[in-house]
């Protein structure tokens, strides 16, 4: 797999079909542990919910 960005409404979606899990050790993409990284569009210092985001990154963990 690789990196991939989404919407917010992309991933919310791959969470409500099962696509993307969330288990004890991280988050699942088809079954391989994978790193969610937040895309922001304003500067950092002005947002109040560093959660909610446009986009979103999907980063395969190689092990």
């Amino acid at each position: 797999m690789e990196e991939q960005i989404v919407s917010k409404d992309e991933i919310v979606e791959m969470f409500s079909l099962g696509v993307l899990e969330d288990n004890e050790h991280g988050w699942l993409l088809y079954g391989q542990e994978i790193q969610i990284i937040a895309l922001h569009e304003t500067d950092p210092k002005y947002m109040q919910d560093v959660t909610n985001a446009s986009f979103y990154k999907l980063v395969p963990i190689k092990k």
